[in-house]
């Protein structure tokens, strides 16, 4: 059976939702800007940025550590916003009987 308008409408939604979180950017940082970690809406990293003037190069545990919660805080934050445009998606997906 073939997929009514309404299924076609939603899944093109659900499409450009997708798209649109690529374009969307977390921007994280630690140490006072030491460590800025950007990742898109897609769960991916954009870019990283090590400031050397912030750095103490005796002590690479701490920017290690800033390394990963700038990883940590920005997957979170762009999760939450990929769920945030994906939900509605979803859910109205499930109520066409997909």
């Amino acid at each position: 059976m073939g997929q009514t308008f309404d299924q076609m409408k939603m899944i093109n939604q659900l499409r450009k939702a997708q798209k649109d979180l690529k374009n969307e950017i977390v921007e994280v940082e630690a140490g006072d800007g030491a460590v800025v970690v950007q990742i898109t809406g897609e769960l991916k990293v954009k870019k990283v940025t090590i400031d050397p003037e912030r750095v103490d190069l005796d002590d690479i545990s701490e920017l290690e550590h800033w390394i990963e919660s700038c990883f940590r805080d920005g997957y979170a934050k762009a999760q939450e916003i990929a769920t945030d445009k994906m939900k509605p998606l979803m859910a109205g997906l499930g109520n066409l009987g997909m």
